[in-house]
């Protein structure tokens, strides 16, 4: 990210700003679909983020401008209702900062990032965190890096009508180098794993296609889900959400769930065994058995949870014979966006040459990759340290 040119237009425009603010965007080790199965995830802030340049205007009206766009926008701060566009994000973060007793005030900010749209990156949660503390910086708050996290939430369901799990925004404001997140869903606690993986690359191959169904299709899950969970819960009444239901006790009920309702939970328990088996992997610097965790999450997605599609399928398929991948797997909620492969670093532009060739040459499509690093979560710093 070139802050210079943030903080430059920052002075066109407004003046001097007070400080920088800037959070993360996310990938996601191992663990999709099982957030509001009440389950684990296993994200990671990675060192693609969205940066601002704030001041306080005197005013009550917020001023900003999105540089990637070269687009201004403003709004009074007693006219926080949702609109279109981007400036619904701004508005978002400001109406649940004061919810969560954030004085704020009018304000000017400039931003810009490097996280792909689109490529399940989770962009938006790195706007809303990055704005969030940024906020309760400039206005001298005390608002937790979890009530951050949870403004940017808010914004998601409120503002964007997006009803998203807690997931991206917690990784955006708690990542940490070299470092992932266990968060377990239920309870929203956390605990931080090491992914040492010197001599290998995190590299995401977009697949540049979004199915419509997505979004229906999700909805349609996690219906499934709680179908499951009302048969077992007949019997077993403490049983409130997948997560409280073994393997063994599904299977005590197989006969009279639907098939297709069966492979959804099944999924959704192993794919949580799975994580807790990555982590162990990832304890012991055992990154071949990493990798056969992203293997078995995949299989799992495209086979019994049918979130996948062929251009995802094809991508994982590609890498299964090479040696330097030791693992890959679709990430996110499925129907396009990217897969996550650990490939050796040495075989880096050998894997986006070679998937590229082969994205292009049998689906005629044009794949873009990504290699990212495992970063820090949201931060505001004062103007003058960067100087």
């Amino acid at each position: 990210m070139q802050i210079d040119n943030i903080v430059k237009k920052f002075e066109e425009l407004y003046g001097t700003p007070s400080l920088i603010s800037r959070a993360p965007g996310r990938v996601n080790i191992i663990g999709e679909h099982t957030d509001y199965n009440e389950g684990f995830v296993l994200p990671a802030a990675i060192d693609k983020e969205m940066v601002f340049a704030l001041a306080k205007n005197g005013t009550a009206q917020v001023r900003a401008y999105a540089l990637d766009l070269n687009e201004a926008s403003d709004f009074l701060i007693s006219e926080l209702s949702p609109k279109e566009g981007w400036i619904n994000y701004i508005i978002g973060v400001v109406a649940e900062s004061q919810k969560k007793g954030l004085a704020v005030e009018g304000f000017d900010v400039v931003f810009a990032g490097d996280v792909p749209l689109g490529a399940g990156m989770s962009s938006s949660a790195a706007l809303e965190c990055g704005l969030g503390i940024g906020l309760n910086t400039l206005f001298e708050g005390s608002l937790t890096q979890k009530e951050i996290a949870l403004v940017g939430q808010a914004s998601e369901h409120n503002f964007a009508g997006v009803k998203c799990g807690i997931m991206d925004q917690f990784a955006s404001t708690f990542g940490k180098i070299n470092q992932v997140i266990q968060l377990d869903c239920r309870s929203q606690e956390f605990e931080y794993f090491p992914l040492n993986i010197q001599g290998h690359k995190l590299v995401l191959c977009n697949t540049n296609v979004t199915h419509s169904l997505a979004s229906s299709e999700y909805n349609t899950r996690r219906a499934q889900c709680e179908a499951g969970v009302a048969v077992v819960k007949k019997v077993y009444s403490d049983v409130n959400s997948l997560r409280d239901i073994s393997l063994e006790m599904l299977n005590e009920f197989k006969d009279e769930l639907d098939a297709e309702v069966y492979d959804r939970c099944s999924y959704v328990i192993e794919e949580n065994i799975r994580l807790k088996a990555a982590c162990d992997c990832m304890l012991k610097n055992d990154l071949d058995g990493l990798g056969v965790q992203m293997y078995g999450s995949h299989d799992g997605l495209s086979k019994k949870y049918g979130v996948s599609c062929d251009e995802l399928d094809f991508l994982v398929e590609q890498t299964r014979d090479k040696d330097y991948v030791l693992g890959a797997r679709m990430m996110g909620g499925g129907f396009g966006g990217c897969t996550i492969n650990l490939v050796k670093e040495e075989a880096v532009d050998q894997f986006i040459d070679e998937m590229t060739e082969a994205y292009q040459s049998k689906l005629s499509k044009k794949m873009d990759a990504y290699v990212v690093v495992i970063g820090e979560g949201a931060r505001s710093e004062s103007v003058e340290i960067l100087s």
